[in-house]
């Protein structure tokens, strides 16, 4: 049997959005429609992802404002997710042929902090073409979301640079 997979990359280990883009490089070089749409990557941001993305002509669209949770303005925050999941949406139920593989990163934030309905995702997700494949990722994915998806990866943080040594992000690591 052959159906387009709900898939989750979640917990507190890093990796999950970098899973994402092994699945989005994956694909591409099956020559399969890709987009990335992420949640927290501000609106102007230059990541190495996005860097590569560009070159490959694979859309990655960074739809937040930053790091949320230091946010000063969380009504601005949540009015982004919301614009953002409308996109999100559009994109998922968008008819059979205009993508094949849709990562949602670290929609789970949106989720965690109330700003988006989880019933609503779930809906769109039973709703969409049937071969269309949705990734998502992000910490604390909810449970009724691990249930609902075809297949939950939990990463587990077992040591940092960053937490354990005082580290800073690496370019082309993190970000």
């Amino acid at each position: 049997m052959r159906k387009g997979l709900v898939i989750v990359h979640t917990g507190d280990g890093k990796g999950k959005t970098t899973a994402a883009l092994g699945i989005l490089l994956r694909a591409w070089g099956r020559g399969m429609k890709v987009v990335m749409l992420q949640f927290l990557k501000h609106r102007n941001a230059r990541f190495g992802e996005l860097r590569a993305a560009e070159r490959m002509g694979v859309e990655v669209i960074p739809l937040g404002d930053g790091f949320t949770w230091t946010s000063r303005d969380p009504g601005k925050n949540q009015a982004l997710a919301r614009a953002g999941w409308e996109r999100c949406r559009d994109r998922i139920l968008a008819p059979e042929g205009a993508h094949d593989v849709i990562i949602l990163d670290e929609l789970t934030y949106p989720l965690i902090y109330g700003w988006l309905e989880l019933d609503e995702v779930l809906e769109t997700l039973r709703r969409r073409p049937p071969m269309r494949h949705v990734i998502i990722t992000g910490r604390q994915a909810p449970q009724p979301l691990l249930d609902f998806a075809d297949l939950v990866t939990e990463m587990r943080l077992v040591k940092h640079p960053y937490s354990e040594q005082g580290i800073r992000a690496q370019p082309g690591i993190e970000f």
